[in-house]
């Protein structure tokens, strides 16, 4: 057990505060405002996490640190203190979530070990518009790059490949038998592979989802992926975001294709480097306590 002194780790607090701060300004100001962005504003509502717990900084497992006993990080769920220190308390969290540990380590494992497919081309946002009325559509203030009726003979002339069940599941009906699988949430540690946008993405959810036992460095650095994720994503999509100053990569043709795989490959790349950190956070828990670890499981 490593200990870092209160200037150290509260510089490295603050850090991470002002790094999540710049990430979620634009959200932040836009919720003042009553305004909504259909790129920037997704992850803050498609994932439950509020800027506020975001910025919050946790070393992660085998740090403590010093004259923190004092402080209201003494009083979080998940810490203990240790005369005048404080450090993550790795037996209540695994009585608590030790089935979660491991199951977000299976997940992200698995994924991990399959090759990427990268032959969807992001048509999962054109499969949920998919014959569709054009106020029907999820971002129906912003205009398609095509018709309705080309738009849907782009769905109509590709195969869909879609093999993440959160982007599956907003498939319009008429989409959805068009898909060559089908994707739920029992079949994701199944279907999930490192080269779908959405798989990576949720490395950002896994890593809040494991907090306080993810060092918060690894948390902004799943989220600053997971944003230029969803940029790329709506660059695919068959909205024009133009006057967002978002220019389209047009997967309807060959050369938006080649661009898109392009894209995939290298954010899988990555995303598998995130991947491996976050299983490595995992096992550095367990590894703490094995007998508590092992008594989780037999429950």
């Amino acid at each position: 057990m490593a200990t870092l002194e209160r200037a150290t780790w509260s510089a490295a607090a603050d850090a991470h505060a002002h790094r999540i701060d710049a990430l979620t300004q634009g959200h932040r100001s836009r919720r003042v405002a009553g305004e909504v962005h259909p790129i920037e504003d997704f992850l803050f509502v498609y994932y439950p996490f509020k800027p506020a717990a975001i910025r919050r900084w946790h070393p992660g497992p085998g740090l403590r640190l010093a004259d923190a006993a004092h402080t209201e990080r003494a009083q979080w769920r998940h810490y203990r203190g240790i005369g005048d220190d404080v450090e993550f308390d790795h037996t209540s969290y695994l009585q608590a979530r030790g089935h979660t540990l491991r199951f977000v380590r299976d997940l992200l494992a698995r994924t991990a070990a399959r090759p990427p497919q990268l032959g969807c081309f992001a048509l999962h946002e054109w499969a949920m518009v998919y014959r569709l009325p054009s106020d029907q559509v999820r971002h129906a203030s912003w205009p398609l790059r095509l018709s309705s009726a080309e738009t849907d003979a782009v769905v109509d002339a590709n195969p869909l490949r879609c093999t993440h069940f959160d982007a599956f599941r907003f498939f319009t009906e008429p989409a959805r038998p068009r898909n060559a699988l089908t994707p739920t949430r029992a079949r994701q540690a199944e279907l999930d592979q490192p080269g779908c946008l959405h798989a990576t993405m949720d490395l950002y959810k896994s890593s809040m989802k494991l907090a306080p036992a993810v060092p918060s460095e690894l948390v902004a650095d799943t989220l600053e992926l997971a944003m230029e994720l969803r940029l790329l994503d709506m660059r695919a999509s068959p909205y024009d975001l133009r006057a967002l100053g978002v220019e389209p990569i047009a997967v309807e043709t060959p050369e938006g294709k080649a661009a898109y795989v392009a894209e995939q490959r290298r954010y899988a790349a990555r995303g598998q480097i995130l991947r491996a950190r976050l299983i490595s956070a995992c096992d550095a828990v367990t590894a703490l306590d094995p007998e508590v670890d092992a008594a989780v499981q037999r429950q």
